[in-house]
């Protein structure tokens, strides 16, 4: 298995890859090699294209491409804040969650109690 450096076409970012997983990132966007924050945020830009009904890969990496441009710094800054921003989504989308499953689960008001059996009559 061959390892080669790749670099994001968008943001410059390096990593090692092998071959055969460039080669297949690259089929999914149009010749150009994304890093895996770019690919995710690509695809999420291609969903809310296609539910809007417009465009597709291309346009997508196009935006994400003209995105990276006008922020173009470290390319480990931009990681850490994609990630940063994508955490803080995902705990909004797990909070709300667990508050409505807390609210579906969640104890009932009321205890039980049970009562000793010398207590107890049956009629």
């Amino acid at each position: 298995m061959e390892v080669e450096s790749a670099k994001c076409d968008c943001c410059g970012l390096k990593e090692d890859c092998t071959k055969e997983y460039i080669s297949g990132v690259k089929a999914d966007f149009n010749g150009k090699w994304l890093c895996g924050l770019c690919a995710e945020a690509v695809r999420d830009e291609v969903g809310k294209r296609r539910q809007k009904g417009c465009g597709g890969v291309e346009e997508a990496v196009n935006a994400h491409m003209s995105f990276c441009r006008k922020f173009k710094s470290n390319p480990a800054v931009q990681v850490a804040d994609g990630m940063r921003q994508m955490l803080r989504r995902r705990s909004g989308e797990m909070s709300t969650a667990s508050a409505a499953s807390a609210k579906k689960f969640g104890r009932s008001e009321s205890t039980s109690q049970v009562a000793n059996d010398s207590s107890v009559s049956l009629f």
